[in-house]
């Protein structure tokens, strides 16, 4: 069960920070800061990022094995990269809908999974 708590947090963890780092964009193109001086965006994506980490670190204490979890680092990183990616194209997808894949864009996502695949090979 450590290995799902630790997988769910951070799929949560990816949610807020995908906003945190996109959702300004489509803000801006709705006109509600478009005009917002830089340091002020960079200050509201900063107080979504507060929530990422809150959910970010506690996913990677409970999921490493030093502190009982199941996975090293490495494997933590690369779930990491995998959920990230597969929040951010479903951000992309429901939020910025001119976005479009292309063949290029799922043959990498395929290499992400392979790369899953080859770290968690024994």
């Amino acid at each position: 069960m450590t290995g799902l708590y630790t997988v769910l947090l951070l799929v949560v963890s990816n949610i807020f920070m995908t906003i945190a780092w996109y959702g300004h964009l489509k803000l801006q193109e709705m006109k509600l800061i478009d005009n917002w001086p830089l340091f002020a965006v960079v200050l509201f994506s900063w107080g979504i990022a507060l929530f990422e980490y809150s959910f970010q670190v506690p996913a990677n204490r409970i999921g490493f094995v030093d502190n009982g979890g199941p996975f090293n680092l490495v494997q933590l990183k690369v779930i990491q990269e995998v959920v990230s990616l597969t929040v951010f194209t479903a951000f992309t997808i429901l939020v910025f809908r001119g976005q479009t894949f292309h063949w290029n864009h799922i043959a990498a996502f395929v290499c992400l999974i392979l790369a899953v695949y080859f770290v968690f090979m024994k």
